[in-house]
Formats: C-alpha cells, structure tokens, sequence
C-alpha cells in the first residue's frame, strides 16, 4: 500500500500550478508534478464559487476518497492539486470518481502502467 501526504503551504501549490502540468474534464481540472519524493502529496481546491462550506467540504471528502481507493493506481513522486470546478457542486460520488479517473489518464506519467493498457 502507498503512503501520500497532503499538500498543504501556499507555496508548493503555486509551485505546482506554475510548473506542472494541467488537464481539465467537465468537474475537475488536475495539476501534476514530480516532487522527486517516495510518496505522492495530494491537494484539493474548491473556490467559494463552486458553494456554501458544506459544498465544498462534500466535494473535497469525495475527491480525497477517489484518490484513496484508487491510489495504488498511482505512480509515486508526484505532487499533485485537484481544483473543483464550478457545475461539481451537483456532482454525485460516482461522476467525482470517474472523472478524477479520467482527467489522470490523460496525463500519461501519473497512473501505473498495468492499469493504462487496461
């Protein structure tokens, strides 16, 4: 099982917004850069745009639930920031999960190889 942190200072996600790189589907846009690290740091955004606290505490406990059923789906090293986007403040836990799915397949260093032939 892999270990991941969160990624919590301003500075490491500006870091990551400057540097990485981005992919974005109809809920979730997914910044992406190698920290060089044995473990991947996760941080989640979601602007009061997207709704009330109650909102965007739903979306971001559905977003970090993705991440941990599937992280060993994930290389290692990575640092990485899921930004929500306005229209998932409707979004069940299945449309999270797969578009979370879908917007790290299209960046091609972040999922392990046996799952990207599948």
């Amino acid at each position: 099982m892999k270990f991941s942190e969160s990624l919590k200072s301003n500075r490491d996600f500006k870091n990551v917004y400057s540097n990485g790189k981005s992919f974005a589907n109809r809920y979730l846009i997914m910044y992406v850069l190698e920290n060089h690290l044995d473990k991947n740091r996760l941080g989640i955004s979601v602007s009061k745009k997207v709704g009330n606290s109650v909102v965007r505490h739903r979306i971001t406990r559905l977003v970090r639930e993705s991440y941990r059923l599937h992280e060993e789906m994930f290389n290692s090293g990575l640092d990485i920031v899921v930004v929500a986007r306005t229209n998932a403040d409707a979004a069940k836990y299945s449309d999270i999960e797969s578009a979370l799915l879908h917007v790290s397949k299209l960046h091609k260093n972040v999922l392990t190889k046996n799952f990207n032939r599948q």
